[in-house]
């Protein structure tokens, strides 16, 4: 009687698939699942980064606003437009002695 010989992985491998089914199902579905999360927090890492971005990008845009605000009033003072008007266009106050009111009649 000669010895049977047989192949070490065909009997590892014929053994998991006769009585390791449901084992190899589950591992299956762990990696998946593994690598599921894995990819998610990935994602999220990069989508919390983007919105970190944005809201710099925003606190930017507020500072910028505001400071066009505060020139934006600071041009149309009335002390600015008046200071102008008597140095570029020599325009001076009249006395109400001296205003004339016209009035049409259309």
């Amino acid at each position: 009687m000669t010895p049977e010989r047989h192949s070490l992985a065909r009997v590892i491998g014929r053994d998991l698939f006769r009585y390791g089914i449901i084992p190899l199902i589950l591992l299956a579905a762990i990696v998946i699942s593994a690598v599921f999360v894995v990819t998610t927090a990935h994602e999220t890492r990069l989508l919390t980064a983007a919105k970190d971005k944005l809201y710099e990008e925003k606190d930017s845009l507020d500072i910028e606003w505001r400071n066009l605000i505060l020139e934006e009033n600071a041009l149309a003072s009335h002390s600015r437009v008046e200071r102008l008007s008597v140095e570029k266009l020599q325009m001076v106050h009249v006395e109400p002695s001296q205003e004339n009111i016209i009035v049409s009649k259309q």
